[in-house]
């Protein structure tokens, strides 16, 4: 139940802090506001790892992790909110943030059948396909009378 409610919050608060960033970068430009949202972003994740993890996981434990790529997620996260924004601004919140989830849905389900960067391999599963197929038929009708 937890990560239900989880992914339901982490949607809504991608949501928001989409047209938050967006109404920031009218006001001062796209990088600016990047390096603003990560450098924040990094600062609370620093307070937050001091009273809560210090102690489990020292901060050289980060350089052990392999492959190294999955290293990559601050980066990524730097064009993910670089993308949102450019999304947002020209399409409207709505229609970005349903293309941006359907992006979502199609490229983890693939790292699912897959069995992409370490995730457990599932095979495909028509059910799954079909639901996908019928979320991407809903963006299409949803666009059609937006």
């Amino acid at each position: 139940m937890f990560g239900f409610i989880a992914a339901l919050v982490s949607g809504a608060l991608m949501s928001i802090q989409g047209v938050f960033n967006t109404e920031v970068t009218k006001q001062t430009g796209t990088w600016l506001t990047n390096s603003f949202v990560q450098f924040t972003g990094f600062l609370l994740c620093l307070v937050i790892w001091f009273f809560k993890e210090r102690k489990k996981h020292p901060p050289m434990e980060i350089f052990a992790v392999e492959p190294k790529y999955y290293l990559l997620g601050g980066v990524i996260g730097a064009f993910i909110t670089f993308t949102v924004i450019a999304g947002m601004s020209t399409l409207g919140p709505a229609k970005a943030v349903m293309l941006i989830v359907a992006a979502q849905l199609i490229v983890a389900y693939l790292i699912e059948v897959f069995g992409i960067f370490g995730v457990e391999k599932t095979g495909l599963d028509w059910m799954k396909l079909l639901g996908t197929g019928l979320f991407l038929a809903g963006i299409f009708i949803f666009k059609a009378r937006g």
